[in-house]
């Protein structure tokens, strides 16, 4: 077998007793305290195991700058991930995600056996790059677009969450967030968590042979799934902040929200949103149709008449 897909492997196996030990102890103690904890912290054991394991005689990790690279930038931004989600955790004394979850069994256990095959689909591209035996030969163009746009929507999820945090300490002013880089995306958070992983994707292919590398192929698993957890999942990410319960007390509190709505981009900061054509909103920005908002009404009396208001979304 081959040192990539052995380090492959035993990531995966990694990944698997980090969550099940979790799982166990978590369900004994009926608690979830440490649920996203345990996911940042198998997401470092990922990197740090692989960059252990990932040089080999010819040419140690350390001096493989594409490795080490890959490695500080991944490591980087999970651990920003395990501050900030422990910070709001410990903010808002628990999970809300739980309730009614962790008193059985087998839903519980899906909880933690998704966030492993999370923590393993997203960490991939990183593992490839670690795992790789080809010698390095400086950086051609695709490594510096991808590192680069790597370590800049790493600093862009940072200054969104710290912005975000910023507000909510200071009360919520205005009742929806306009501040740095919120004037300019709705999401700009989830922006910078889909960037990186397509900007490892983009950077893990200069590890593999060639466009027919399975394994680079199969890492492509990392942007996907964190754009199907993000923009399509119920219950979190964009999806959740469509929901009615989220929206309805902007557009009745907030008459103001339709017009940031109307001028700030969904996902991807943007200036100048309001002048973008729908067609392009509908397709490059993210910017779908599901997302709207939808209020049905009837009028009193024997005739009823429906009426639609559609909105888009905010977190």
């Amino acid at each position: 077998m081959s040192q990539e897909l052995t380090i492959l492997g035993i990531s995966a196996a990694v990944t698997a007793a980090i969550q099940l030990c979790g799982f166990g102890l978590a369900f004994a103690l009926q608690t979830e305290k440490f649920y996203d904890i345990l996911g940042g912290i198998n997401f470092l054991a990922l990197g740090i195991y692989s960059a252990i394991d990932g040089g080999h005689k010819d040419e140690a990790w350390t001096d493989n700058p594409r490795k080490v690279a890959c490695t500080v930038v991944f490591c980087v931004s999970r651990t920003w991930l395990l501050v900030f989600l422990a910070w709001r955790a410990h903010e808002r004394g628990g999970d809300s995600r739980f309730d009614g979850v962790k008193e059985k069994f087998f839903m519980f256990l899906f909880y933690w056996v998704f966030q492993g095959i999370w923590v393993f689909c997203i960490s991939m591209p990183m593992i490839l790059v670690n795992s790789s035996d080809k010698r390095y030969e400086g950086f051609s163009i695709l490594d510096w677009v991808s590192i680069v746009a790597f370590g800049m929507a790493v600093i862009i999820e940072i200054f969104a969450d710290v912005q975000k945090a910023i507000w909510v300490k200071k009360g919520r002013e205005g009742g929806f967030c306009q501040i740095g880089i919120w004037k300019y995306s709705r999401h700009p958070n989830y922006f910078g968590e889909i960037l990186q992983w397509w900007s490892a994707f983009g950077f893990a292919f200069g590890s593999g042979t060639g466009w027919n590398d399975a394994q680079w192929w199969a890492s492509i698993l990392s942007p996907l799934f964190t754009m199907q957890i993000l923009l399509n999942t119920g219950g979190t990410g964009v999806m959740q902040a469509n929901s009615t319960q989220s929206l309805k007390r902007y557009y009745e509190g907030y008459p103001e929200y339709s017009l940031y709505r109307e001028s700030t981009s969904i996902l991807i900061p943007f200036i100048g949103y309001k002048y973008v054509p729908k067609c392009l909103k509908r397709t490059l920005f993210f910017d779908f149709g599901c997302y709207e908002y939808q209020i049905e009404e009837q009028d009193e009396g024997e005739n009823e008449t429906k009426t639609d208001f559609n909105y888009k979304t905010f977190e």
